[in-house]
Protein backbone atom coordinates (compact mmCIF):
# COMPACT_ATOMS: atom_id res chain seq x y z
CA UNK A 1 0.00 0.00 0.00
CA UNK A 2 3.07 2.25 0.13
CA UNK A 3 2.45 3.61 -3.41
CA UNK A 4 -1.00 4.85 -2.43
CA UNK A 5 0.20 6.33 0.88
CA UNK A 6 2.98 8.23 -0.88
CA UNK A 7 1.23 9.39 -4.02
CA UNK A 8 -2.53 9.56 -3.45
CA UNK A 9 -4.24 12.46 -1.71
CA UNK A 10 -5.20 12.27 1.95
CA UNK A 11 -8.84 12.57 0.82
CA UNK A 12 -8.89 8.85 -0.04
CA UNK A 13 -11.51 7.01 1.97
CA UNK A 14 -12.53 3.43 1.17
CA UNK A 15 -8.92 2.36 0.74
CA UNK A 16 -8.43 3.02 4.46
CA UNK A 17 -11.30 0.71 5.39
CA UNK A 18 -10.25 -2.02 2.96
CA UNK A 19 -6.41 -1.96 2.92
CA UNK A 20 -5.66 -4.47 0.19
CA UNK A 21 -5.10 -4.24 -3.56
CA UNK A 22 -7.95 -5.73 -5.58
CA UNK A 23 -7.19 -7.22 -8.97
CA UNK A 24 -10.32 -9.09 -10.11
CA UNK A 25 -14.08 -8.98 -9.58
CA UNK A 26 -17.04 -11.12 -10.61
CA UNK A 27 -20.64 -10.58 -9.50
CA UNK A 28 -20.49 -10.40 -5.67
CA UNK A 29 -16.85 -11.39 -5.20
CA UNK A 30 -13.67 -9.28 -5.20
CA UNK A 31 -10.22 -10.89 -5.37
CA UNK A 32 -7.04 -9.22 -4.15
CA UNK A 33 -3.47 -9.56 -5.42
CA UNK A 34 -2.81 -12.40 -2.97
CA UNK A 35 -5.70 -14.41 -4.40
CA UNK A 36 -7.93 -13.90 -1.37
CA UNK A 37 -11.64 -13.56 -2.12
CA UNK A 38 -14.05 -11.16 -0.42
CA UNK A 39 -17.84 -11.20 -0.59
CA UNK A 40 -18.89 -7.71 -1.61
CA UNK A 41 -21.78 -6.23 0.39
CA UNK A 42 -20.83 -2.70 -0.74
CA UNK A 43 -21.31 -3.04 -4.51
CA UNK A 44 -19.44 0.10 -5.43
CA UNK A 45 -21.50 2.10 -2.91
CA UNK A 46 -24.61 0.95 -4.78
CA UNK A 47 -23.25 1.48 -8.30
CA UNK A 48 -23.05 -2.26 -9.03
CA UNK A 49 -26.59 -3.50 -8.45
CA UNK A 50 -26.05 -6.08 -11.20
CA UNK A 51 -22.68 -7.19 -9.82
CA UNK A 52 -19.11 -6.81 -11.02
CA UNK A 53 -18.38 -7.51 -14.69
CA UNK A 54 -21.90 -8.61 -15.48
CA UNK A 55 -21.39 -11.04 -18.40
CA UNK A 56 -24.43 -9.93 -20.43
CA UNK A 57 -23.39 -6.29 -20.32
CA UNK A 58 -19.72 -7.08 -20.83
CA UNK A 59 -20.46 -8.97 -24.04
CA UNK A 60 -22.50 -6.07 -25.43
CA UNK A 61 -19.82 -3.56 -24.46
CA UNK A 62 -17.02 -5.58 -26.07
CA UNK A 63 -19.05 -5.90 -29.28
CA UNK A 64 -19.66 -2.14 -29.30
CA UNK A 65 -15.96 -1.36 -28.81
CA UNK A 66 -14.90 -3.93 -31.39
CA UNK A 67 -17.11 -2.15 -33.92
CA UNK A 68 -15.48 1.24 -33.18
CA UNK A 69 -18.68 2.59 -31.65
CA UNK A 70 -18.54 6.20 -30.44
CA UNK A 71 -17.16 6.25 -26.90
CA UNK A 72 -17.31 9.95 -26.06
CA UNK A 73 -20.09 11.89 -27.76
CA UNK A 74 -20.62 15.05 -25.70
CA UNK A 75 -24.38 15.51 -26.14
CA UNK A 76 -24.42 14.68 -29.83
CA UNK A 77 -26.83 12.11 -31.24
CA UNK A 78 -25.41 8.59 -31.34
CA UNK A 79 -26.89 5.18 -31.96
CA UNK A 80 -26.06 4.13 -28.40
CA UNK A 81 -27.92 7.09 -26.90
CA UNK A 82 -30.89 6.56 -29.21
CA UNK A 83 -31.12 2.92 -28.17
CA UNK A 84 -30.89 3.79 -24.48
CA UNK A 85 -33.64 6.43 -24.72
CA UNK A 86 -35.97 4.10 -26.58
CA UNK A 87 -35.26 1.24 -24.20
CA UNK A 88 -35.79 3.43 -21.13
CA UNK A 89 -39.11 4.59 -22.51
CA UNK A 90 -40.29 1.07 -23.39
CA UNK A 91 -39.03 -0.80 -20.32
CA UNK A 92 -39.37 1.80 -17.58
CA UNK A 93 -41.56 4.80 -18.41
CA UNK A 94 -44.43 3.32 -20.44
CA UNK A 95 -45.18 0.36 -18.14
CA UNK A 96 -45.45 2.83 -15.24
CA UNK A 97 -47.49 5.36 -17.24
CA UNK A 98 -44.80 7.98 -16.72
CA UNK A 99 -44.01 10.92 -18.96
CA UNK A 100 -40.61 12.44 -18.40
CA UNK A 101 -37.99 14.17 -20.50
CA UNK A 102 -34.44 12.87 -19.94
CA UNK A 103 -31.59 15.27 -19.22
CA UNK A 104 -28.08 13.86 -19.44
CA UNK A 105 -25.88 15.61 -16.88
CA UNK A 106 -22.26 15.17 -15.87
CA UNK A 107 -21.09 11.71 -14.89
CA UNK A 108 -21.83 11.56 -11.14
CA UNK A 109 -24.92 11.80 -8.97
CA UNK A 110 -24.10 15.24 -7.62
CA UNK A 111 -24.19 16.58 -11.20
CA UNK A 112 -27.79 15.38 -11.53
CA UNK A 113 -28.77 16.98 -8.23
CA UNK A 114 -27.12 20.27 -9.21
CA UNK A 115 -29.07 20.29 -12.47
CA UNK A 116 -32.38 19.48 -10.76
CA UNK A 117 -32.20 22.23 -8.16
CA UNK A 118 -30.97 24.76 -10.72
CA UNK A 119 -33.87 23.89 -13.00
CA UNK A 120 -36.38 24.09 -10.13
CA UNK A 121 -35.17 27.59 -9.35
CA UNK A 122 -35.50 28.54 -13.01
CA UNK A 123 -39.03 27.13 -13.24
CA UNK A 124 -40.37 28.81 -10.10
CA UNK A 125 -38.21 31.91 -9.85
CA UNK A 126 -37.64 31.09 -6.17
CA UNK A 127 -34.17 30.43 -4.68
CA UNK A 128 -34.98 28.45 -1.53
CA UNK A 129 -34.92 24.64 -1.51
CA UNK A 130 -35.98 22.34 1.33
CA UNK A 131 -34.08 19.16 2.08
CA UNK A 132 -34.17 16.90 5.12
CA UNK A 133 -32.17 16.05 8.20
CA UNK A 134 -29.65 13.26 7.55
CA UNK A 135 -30.07 13.72 3.80
CA UNK A 136 -27.10 13.24 1.48
CA UNK A 137 -27.16 14.61 -2.07
CA UNK A 138 -23.51 15.07 -3.06
CA UNK A 139 -20.46 17.15 -2.24
CA UNK A 140 -20.36 19.80 -4.97
CA UNK A 141 -21.47 23.10 -3.45
CA UNK A 142 -25.14 23.16 -4.49
CA UNK A 143 -25.65 19.53 -3.51
CA UNK A 144 -23.60 19.99 -0.36
CA UNK A 145 -25.92 22.76 0.78
CA UNK A 146 -28.71 20.15 0.67
CA UNK A 147 -26.65 17.60 2.59
CA UNK A 148 -27.06 17.36 6.36
CA UNK A 149 -23.91 15.63 7.62
CA UNK A 150 -21.45 18.06 9.20
CA UNK A 151 -18.52 15.85 8.16
CA UNK A 152 -19.15 16.77 4.53
CA UNK A 153 -20.39 20.33 5.09
CA UNK A 154 -17.27 21.33 7.03
CA UNK A 155 -15.16 20.81 3.90
CA UNK A 156 -17.07 23.42 1.86
CA UNK A 157 -14.87 26.39 2.72
CA UNK A 158 -17.75 28.81 2.08
CA UNK A 159 -21.17 29.51 3.52
CA UNK A 160 -23.84 27.08 2.30
CA UNK A 161 -27.11 28.92 1.79
CA UNK A 162 -30.58 29.01 0.18
CA UNK A 163 -31.55 25.69 1.80
CA UNK A 164 -33.77 24.90 4.78
CA UNK A 165 -33.32 21.51 6.45
CA UNK A 166 -36.64 20.10 7.61
CA UNK A 167 -37.20 17.10 9.88
CA UNK A 168 -37.28 13.79 8.01
CA UNK A 169 -39.84 11.06 8.70
CA UNK A 170 -39.45 9.81 12.27
CA UNK A 171 -36.76 12.35 13.15
CA UNK A 172 -38.50 13.21 16.44
CA UNK A 173 -39.91 9.73 16.93
CA UNK A 174 -42.89 7.87 15.48
CA UNK A 175 -45.56 10.06 17.11
CA UNK A 176 -44.48 13.40 15.63
CA UNK A 177 -45.95 14.34 12.23
CA UNK A 178 -43.05 16.06 10.52
CA UNK A 179 -45.13 16.77 7.41
CA UNK A 180 -47.58 18.79 9.52
CA UNK A 181 -44.61 20.66 10.99
CA UNK A 182 -43.28 21.42 7.51
CA UNK A 183 -46.71 22.52 6.30
CA UNK A 184 -46.90 24.98 9.20
CA UNK A 185 -43.46 26.38 8.39
CA UNK A 186 -44.38 26.90 4.73
CA UNK A 187 -47.73 28.52 5.55
CA UNK A 188 -46.59 30.79 8.36
CA UNK A 189 -45.29 34.12 6.97
CA UNK A 190 -43.31 34.57 10.19
CA UNK A 191 -41.63 31.16 10.24
CA UNK A 192 -38.53 32.49 8.53
CA UNK A 193 -38.78 29.76 5.88
CA UNK A 194 -39.25 31.21 2.40
CA UNK A 195 -41.58 29.40 0.03
CA UNK A 196 -39.20 26.99 -1.71
CA UNK A 197 -38.72 26.22 -5.36
CA UNK A 198 -38.50 22.53 -4.54
CA UNK A 199 -38.35 19.89 -1.86
CA UNK A 200 -35.77 17.15 -2.42
CA UNK A 201 -36.04 13.82 -0.63
CA UNK A 202 -34.56 10.31 -0.48
CA UNK A 203 -37.20 7.66 0.22
CA UNK A 204 -34.50 5.69 2.05
CA UNK A 205 -31.56 7.71 3.33
CA UNK A 206 -28.43 5.75 2.49
CA UNK A 207 -25.54 7.84 3.78
CA UNK A 208 -27.84 9.20 6.49
CA UNK A 209 -28.20 5.82 8.17
CA UNK A 210 -30.90 3.81 6.35
CA UNK A 211 -33.77 5.92 7.61
CA UNK A 212 -36.97 4.94 5.80
CA UNK A 213 -39.87 7.25 4.93
CA UNK A 214 -43.20 5.47 5.15
CA UNK A 215 -45.38 5.33 2.06
CA UNK A 216 -48.03 7.45 3.79
CA UNK A 217 -45.39 10.07 4.68
CA UNK A 218 -44.28 10.24 1.05
CA UNK A 219 -47.88 10.66 -0.10
CA UNK A 220 -48.39 13.50 2.38
CA UNK A 221 -45.19 15.14 1.16
CA UNK A 222 -46.40 15.06 -2.43
CA UNK A 223 -49.76 16.51 -1.36
CA UNK A 224 -47.98 19.31 0.49
CA UNK A 225 -45.98 20.13 -2.64
CA UNK A 226 -49.11 20.23 -4.79
CA UNK A 227 -50.95 22.49 -2.31
CA UNK A 228 -48.17 25.06 -2.27
CA UNK A 229 -46.97 24.84 -5.88
CA UNK A 230 -43.61 23.39 -4.83
CA UNK A 231 -41.69 21.02 -7.12
CA UNK A 232 -41.01 17.58 -5.67
CA UNK A 233 -37.60 16.08 -6.47
CA UNK A 234 -36.87 12.47 -5.51
CA UNK A 235 -33.16 11.71 -5.25
CA UNK A 236 -33.16 8.06 -6.31
CA UNK A 237 -29.44 7.87 -6.92
CA UNK A 238 -28.77 5.17 -4.33
CA UNK A 239 -32.25 3.80 -3.63
CA UNK A 240 -33.28 3.52 -7.29
CA UNK A 241 -32.53 1.04 -10.10
CA UNK A 242 -34.09 -1.83 -8.15
CA UNK A 243 -32.23 -1.34 -4.88
CA UNK A 244 -35.43 -1.30 -2.80
CA UNK A 245 -37.23 -3.86 -4.96
CA UNK A 246 -39.02 -1.76 -7.58
CA UNK A 247 -37.07 0.13 -10.24
CA UNK A 248 -37.93 3.48 -8.62
CA UNK A 249 -37.98 3.45 -4.84
CA UNK A 250 -41.06 5.69 -4.73
CA UNK A 251 -43.28 3.41 -6.84
CA UNK A 252 -45.03 1.70 -3.89
CA UNK A 253 -46.14 5.12 -2.61
CA UNK A 254 -47.95 5.88 -5.86
CA UNK A 255 -46.43 9.34 -6.16
CA UNK A 256 -45.22 11.10 -9.32
CA UNK A 257 -42.30 13.47 -8.62
CA UNK A 258 -41.70 16.53 -10.78
CA UNK A 259 -38.08 15.42 -11.16
CA UNK A 260 -36.09 12.30 -10.38
CA UNK A 261 -32.32 12.06 -10.17
CA UNK A 262 -30.70 8.75 -11.16
CA UNK A 263 -27.07 7.66 -11.27
CA UNK A 264 -24.97 4.94 -9.57
CA UNK A 265 -26.41 1.69 -11.00
CA UNK A 266 -28.14 3.28 -13.97
CA UNK A 267 -25.36 2.24 -16.36
CA UNK A 268 -25.58 -1.28 -14.99
CA UNK A 269 -21.85 -1.84 -15.24
CA UNK A 270 -20.41 0.74 -12.88
CA UNK A 271 -19.70 3.20 -15.69
CA UNK A 272 -20.30 6.89 -14.90
CA UNK A 273 -23.78 8.02 -15.95
CA UNK A 274 -26.35 10.39 -14.46
CA UNK A 275 -29.70 11.72 -15.61
CA UNK A 276 -32.53 13.92 -14.43
CA UNK A 277 -36.07 12.90 -15.30
CA UNK A 278 -38.17 16.04 -15.82
CA UNK A 279 -41.91 16.42 -16.28
CA UNK A 280 -42.22 17.94 -19.77
CA UNK A 281 -43.87 21.14 -18.55
CA UNK A 282 -40.82 21.89 -16.39
CA UNK A 283 -38.25 21.44 -19.14
CA UNK A 284 -37.53 25.15 -19.58
CA UNK A 285 -33.80 24.82 -20.23
CA UNK A 286 -32.32 26.87 -23.04
CA UNK A 287 -29.86 25.00 -25.30
CA UNK A 288 -26.49 24.56 -23.58
CA UNK A 289 -27.64 26.27 -20.38
CA UNK A 290 -26.47 23.37 -18.23
CA UNK A 291 -23.73 21.39 -19.91
CA UNK A 292 -20.64 19.32 -19.25
CA UNK A 293 -18.12 17.43 -21.33
CA UNK A 294 -18.90 13.96 -20.02
CA UNK A 295 -22.62 13.82 -20.68
CA UNK A 296 -22.03 11.43 -23.56
CA UNK A 297 -20.56 8.26 -22.09
CA UNK A 298 -21.80 5.96 -24.84
CA UNK A 299 -20.32 2.87 -23.21
CA UNK A 300 -22.66 3.55 -20.28
CA UNK A 301 -25.60 3.95 -22.68
CA UNK A 302 -24.81 0.52 -24.15
CA UNK A 303 -24.66 -1.30 -20.82
CA UNK A 304 -27.64 0.62 -19.39
CA UNK A 305 -29.85 -0.44 -22.29
CA UNK A 306 -28.78 -4.06 -21.84
CA UNK A 307 -29.51 -3.89 -18.09
CA UNK A 308 -33.02 -2.56 -18.72
CA UNK A 309 -33.76 -5.13 -21.41
CA UNK A 310 -32.31 -8.12 -19.58
CA UNK A 311 -33.59 -7.43 -16.06
CA UNK A 312 -36.68 -5.25 -16.38
CA UNK A 313 -38.67 -6.82 -19.22
CA UNK A 314 -40.83 -8.80 -16.77
CA UNK A 315 -41.38 -9.19 -13.01
CA UNK A 316 -38.97 -12.07 -12.43
CA UNK A 317 -36.02 -9.92 -11.40
CA UNK A 318 -38.13 -7.83 -9.03
CA UNK A 319 -39.47 -11.02 -7.46
CA UNK A 320 -35.93 -12.30 -6.94
CA UNK A 321 -34.97 -9.04 -5.20
CA UNK A 322 -37.97 -9.32 -2.89
CA UNK A 323 -37.07 -12.91 -2.02
CA UNK A 324 -33.47 -11.98 -1.16
CA UNK A 325 -34.66 -8.93 0.77
CA UNK A 326 -36.85 -11.20 2.91
CA UNK A 327 -33.85 -13.43 3.60
CA UNK A 328 -31.81 -10.41 4.72
CA UNK A 329 -34.64 -8.97 6.80
CA UNK A 330 -35.22 -12.27 8.60
CA UNK A 331 -31.51 -12.78 9.23
CA UNK A 332 -30.99 -9.26 10.61
CA UNK A 333 -34.09 -9.47 12.82
CA UNK A 334 -32.74 -12.72 14.27
CA UNK A 335 -29.36 -11.07 14.86
CA UNK A 336 -31.04 -8.29 16.82
CA UNK A 337 -32.90 -10.84 18.98
CA UNK A 338 -29.95 -13.19 19.46
CA UNK A 339 -27.45 -10.48 20.45
CA UNK A 340 -29.35 -8.12 22.77
CA UNK A 341 -26.09 -6.87 24.29
CA UNK A 342 -25.23 -5.22 20.97
CA UNK A 343 -28.22 -2.86 21.33
CA UNK A 344 -28.94 -3.07 17.59
CA UNK A 345 -31.97 -2.38 15.45
CA UNK A 346 -32.62 -3.39 11.87
CA UNK A 347 -33.17 -0.60 9.36
CA UNK A 348 -33.82 -0.19 5.65
CA UNK A 349 -35.91 -1.58 2.82
CA UNK A 350 -35.36 -4.10 0.03
CA UNK A 351 -31.68 -4.90 -0.44
CA UNK A 352 -30.77 -1.63 1.25
CA UNK A 353 -30.80 -2.81 4.85
CA UNK A 354 -28.49 -2.81 7.83
CA UNK A 355 -27.99 -2.61 11.57
CA UNK A 356 -27.97 0.51 13.71
CA UNK A 357 -25.86 0.30 16.87
CA UNK A 358 -26.17 2.44 19.99
CA UNK A 359 -22.37 2.34 20.14
CA UNK A 360 -20.69 3.64 16.96
CA UNK A 361 -17.37 2.09 18.03
CA UNK A 362 -19.04 -1.31 17.99
CA UNK A 363 -20.30 -0.73 14.44
CA UNK A 364 -16.77 0.21 13.38
CA UNK A 365 -15.37 -2.91 15.03
CA UNK A 366 -17.93 -5.13 13.30
CA UNK A 367 -17.02 -3.63 9.92
CA UNK A 368 -13.29 -4.22 10.49
CA UNK A 369 -13.75 -7.78 11.72
CA UNK A 370 -16.00 -8.57 8.78
CA UNK A 371 -13.31 -7.40 6.36
CA UNK A 372 -10.69 -9.51 8.12
CA UNK A 373 -12.98 -12.51 7.60
CA UNK A 374 -13.69 -11.80 3.92
CA UNK A 375 -16.75 -9.51 3.84
CA UNK A 376 -16.81 -5.93 2.57
CA UNK A 377 -19.36 -3.68 4.31
CA UNK A 378 -19.42 0.00 5.20
CA UNK A 379 -20.83 2.20 7.94
CA UNK A 380 -23.15 5.19 7.55
CA UNK A 381 -25.21 7.55 9.70
CA UNK A 382 -24.38 10.77 11.49
CA UNK A 383 -21.92 8.99 13.80
CA UNK A 384 -21.09 6.06 11.48
CA UNK A 385 -23.19 3.95 13.80
CA UNK A 386 -25.03 2.01 11.08
CA UNK A 387 -23.73 -1.05 9.25
CA UNK A 388 -25.11 -0.63 5.73
CA UNK A 389 -25.56 -3.56 3.35
CA UNK A 390 -25.71 -2.74 -0.35
CA UNK A 391 -25.73 -6.28 -1.66
CA UNK A 392 -25.56 -6.89 -5.43
CA UNK A 393 -29.10 -7.67 -6.54
CA UNK A 394 -27.73 -10.55 -8.62
CA UNK A 395 -25.88 -12.24 -5.75
CA UNK A 396 -26.11 -16.02 -5.66
CA UNK A 397 -28.22 -17.29 -2.70
CA UNK A 398 -25.32 -19.28 -1.26
CA UNK A 399 -23.01 -16.22 -1.40
CA UNK A 400 -25.70 -14.13 0.28
CA UNK A 401 -25.98 -16.59 3.17
CA UNK A 402 -22.19 -16.90 3.43
CA UNK A 403 -21.83 -13.14 3.70
CA UNK A 404 -24.54 -12.90 6.33
CA UNK A 405 -22.82 -15.64 8.34
CA UNK A 406 -19.58 -13.62 8.29
CA UNK A 407 -21.52 -10.60 9.49
CA UNK A 408 -22.96 -12.58 12.42
CA UNK A 409 -19.52 -13.85 13.35
CA UNK A 410 -18.20 -10.28 13.29
CA UNK A 411 -20.99 -9.14 15.63
CA UNK A 412 -20.25 -12.06 17.98
CA UNK A 413 -16.49 -11.39 17.95
CA UNK A 414 -16.93 -7.65 18.42
CA UNK A 415 -19.10 -8.24 21.49
CA UNK A 416 -16.59 -10.75 22.87
CA UNK A 417 -13.76 -8.24 22.40
CA UNK A 418 -15.83 -5.54 24.08
CA UNK A 419 -16.55 -7.83 27.03
CA UNK A 420 -12.88 -8.83 27.34
CA UNK A 421 -11.78 -5.19 27.32
CA UNK A 422 -14.25 -4.36 30.07
CA UNK A 423 -12.98 -7.27 32.18
CA UNK A 424 -9.39 -6.07 31.73
CA UNK A 425 -10.34 -2.50 32.63
CA UNK A 426 -12.17 -3.70 35.75
CA UNK A 427 -9.15 -5.76 36.80
CA UNK A 428 -6.86 -2.77 36.36
CA UNK A 429 -9.15 -0.61 38.51
CA UNK A 430 -9.20 -3.25 41.27
CA UNK A 431 -5.41 -3.57 41.10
Amino acid sequence: MRTFNQLESEVRGYIRSFPTIFTKAQNAVLTDENGREYIDFLAGAGSLNYGHNNPVMKAALLDYLAGDGVVQGLDMATSAKKNFLRTFEERILKPRKMQYKVQFTGPTGTNAVEAAIKLARNVTGRPNVISFTNGFHGVSLGSLALTGNRKFRDAAGVELSAVHHAAYAGYFGPDIDTIAMLDKLVLDPSSGVDLPAAIIVETVQGEGGLNVASLSWLKKLEQLCRRHDILLIVDDIQAGCGRTGTFFSFEPAGIMPDMVTLSKSLSGYGLPMSIVLIKPEHDVWKPGQHNGTFRGNNMAFVTAAVALTHYWSDNKFQASIEKKALTVRTFLNNLVMNYPAALMERRGRGLMQGLSFNDADLADRVSKLAFQNGLIIETSGGHDEVIKLLIPLTIEPEKLLAGLDILEQAVNDALSDQHSNKVVESSEVLA
